[in-house]
């Protein structure tokens, strides 16, 4: 649900920003409007300046181009701003009708005792969150004796930096497994360092953690890695985030956190 208000939030704002800017030209604009006709596969243009008239002053393609998009801008302004400010209006008369209305809301509305007496038939961001929480899964077996670093929620992870953002995580209250197994289109399981539960929308999101830049090796691996989560239709930037560190450049704790908030709240 919150997506969907996001999306429409999303989109009134876009509108307004484009009502402003077709607004603005407006005062621009010559006198008259575009009238045109097509002759022997030949468009030609008039400029026609009286209400009445249905001829219009011809202007030459190679005389006039500059007139001829102005007043053409002109009429595609006049239907935009109909046509947009008729959207708007709409999207913000549903967006009041929709969070009057929506069914969380039958739920949402029960006093605590009563919402511990029912099963809501929606489930909320948290409850989906807790169920995937919950999850159970058999974690990656490889070289299980390196796991050597405890974070605040109680589990095992193989490095510093590892734990550092696992408790980043556990502290931001984002959904998180360590190490939860993923299967490739070829059928093959990896095992992300995270896979990250977006509340908001729902969406999994994995995190990679690279921190070995320095050594060469490790770089090519990182590289084979990369190409096989797009290989897998997980892409930088919209369900694949990474953080990495070396000798000179450690982990940009900040950073991480700014990212973590601005993509998973």
């Amino acid at each position: 649900m919150n997506t969907i208000i996001e999306s429409v939030n999303n989109r009134i704002a876009f509108l307004k920003r484009a009502i402003r800017r077709a607004e603005k030209d407006k005062s621009s604009f010559p006198e008259g409007r575009l009238r045109t006709s097509r002759s022997n596969g030949r468009i030609r243009y008039y400029k026609v300046n009286k209400e009445r008239d249905t001829s219009g002053e011809y202007m030459p393609k190679n005389e006039h181009m500059g007139m001829i998009k102005l007043l053409a801008q002109k009429d595609y302004n006049k239907h935009f701003l109909k046509s947009a400010t008729d959207e708007l209006e709409m999207l913000e008369k549903v967006l009041v009708r929709y969070q009057k209305k929506q069914s969380e809301a039958a739920y949402e509305g029960l006093s605590e005792e009563r919402q511990n007496l029912v099963t809501s038939y929606i489930p909320s961001d948290d409850q989906i969150a807790e169920e995937w929480q919950s999850k159970t899964f058999k974690t990656n077996s490889y070289k299980t004796e390196n796991k050597i670093y405890d974070t605040r929620r109680g589990e095992k992870v193989r490095s510093k930096s590892e734990a550092i953002i696992a408790d980043m995580l556990f502290e931001m209250g984002i959904p998180y497994h360590y190490e939860y197994p993923l299967r490739l289109r070829n059928g093959k399981i990896k095992y992300p360092d995270f896979t990250l539960l977006k509340k908001r929308t729902g969406e999994v999101v994995y995190l990679e953690h690279f921190g070995f830049m320095d050594d060469e090796n490790y770089r090519k691996d990182t590289l084979y890695k990369m190409d096989l989560y797009r290989a897998n239709g997980i892409y930088p930037g919209k369900n694949l985030l990474f953080t990495y560190e070396t000798n000179d450049n450690p982990l940009d704790i900040k950073g991480i956190r700014r990212m973590l908030k601005e993509t998973m709240l």
